[in-house]
């Protein structure tokens, strides 16, 4: 198993190291002029020249690559070219944001998917299958943003004095207490460090802050405001989770092994729930991994219409400005995430099924 995993790791390291240089490449490749975009149009070319040198953007990009790559693996992410802030701030403050709404989005979609997949594969070419597709194939078809505006339309305006309001922007409502953790513990942090900066990104995950400091109103509030961004983003995974179950699910199901089960006098529900949807996980602990990589990449537009300062919102926005640096950091934090779930998905193959670390 340890072998196993060894393999998996070593693989993943080239990958990294390709997106890291193809991100650089294409940020400075595509059309755009950073100096305006950041300055404004009417900045004059003796004011733009002086901007590119300072930022170190006059430099063969050959230079500029080994550079970048020296800094990154120093852990250092440069400053960006339009906040001059240090990127590596901007990922502790805003990649919570993500990552919160990604796991939330994710267990929405879990929870409701497998359960419709399964009931639909149980009740195959029954009136519930059939409205268990319908519901799939529209979820699958919903864009996320004409869904954000009607969630926040039906929820925030038209059911504003009704017990079913819900907040249509921001992670908590203003004038709320959200103190860190660390800070009601009485713990002193490092000016600066790995340990401060990882204490200081999980207090910014609002709903394990609030838990951690028993702040009750937070965690209340924290949900309520989570709840629409969450289900919009989700429902497209949650619609492909749920056709997979029921694909795989159909599958096992028409086993020799099932049938037997059934011969030998097991109960419904022991059949579906041990034999067959146990021996259906592979393929959709695929889905799950591929969807929680795509909800982390994807949430540019969630929050966006939420109003929520996470990964994908700073990073549009320094896509717009020309923000080579907070582009090619914010994207491979991206990949790094996504090679992370890859590999839990294999190592989770292993698990479920020993032939796989074997071979």
């Amino acid at each position: 198993m340890i072998q196993y995993f060894l393999r998996r790791v070593f693989a993943s390291i080239p990958v990294l190291f390709g997106i890291l240089i193809v991100t650089f490449i294409i940020a400075r490749v595509i059309p755009g002029d950073p100096c305006r975009s950041i300055l404004g149009e009417k900045a004059t070319a003796a004011v733009c020249e002086r901007f590119i040198h300072e930022k170190g953007l006059d430099r063969p990009i050959y230079t500029q690559l080994f550079i970048y790559i020296g800094e990154v693996f120093r852990g250092d992410f440069g400053n960006s070219i339009r906040l001059s802030l240090p990127v590596t701030r901007l990922l502790v403050e805003r990649l919570p944001t993500t990552v919160e709404l990604s796991f939330a989005a994710l267990l929405i979609s879990i929870v409701v998917g497998i359960p419709l997949g399964v009931i639909s594969a149980v009740k195959h070419n029954s009136w519930i299958d059939v409205l268990t597709m319908m519901w799939a194939n529209t979820g699958v078809s919903m864009p996320v943003f004409w869904l954000g505006l009607m969630l926040a339309y039906v929820f925030s305006l038209l059911l504003k004095d009704t017990p079913f309001w819900l907040p249509p922007s921001g992670r908590i409502s203003a004038g709320m207490s959200n103190d860190p953790f660390y800070e009601v513990w009485g713990w002193v942090l490092p000016e600066s460090g790995l340990w401060s900066s990882l204490l200081v990104f999980l207090s910014r995950l609002n709903i394990l802050n609030a838990i951690l400091t028993a702040n009750w109103d937070l965690l209340k509030d924290a949900i309520k405001h989570l709840i629409l961004p969450a289900v919009a983003l989700g429902t497209i995974p949650m619609a492909l989770i749920a056709r997979m179950t029921r694909s795989a699910m159909l599958d096992v199901l028409g086993q020799d092994y099932i049938r037997t089960a059934r011969a030998k006098g097991l109960g419904k529900t022991a059949v579906v729930l041990k034999h067959a949807f146990r021996n259906s996980l592979l393929p959709l602990v695929t889905v799950i991994g591929l969807s929680l990589g795509g909800l982390l990449g994807g949430a540019v537009l969630t929050e966006t219409i939420f109003g929520l300062s996470g990964l994908g919102r700073t990073l549009y926005e320094a896509i717009t400005a020309r923000d080579y640096v907070i582009v090619q950091a914010f994207t491979l934090v991206i990949a790094i995430f996504y090679v992370a779930i890859n590999l839990l998905v294999d190592i989770s193959y292993a698990y479920l099924d020993p032939r796989i670390r074997i071979s």
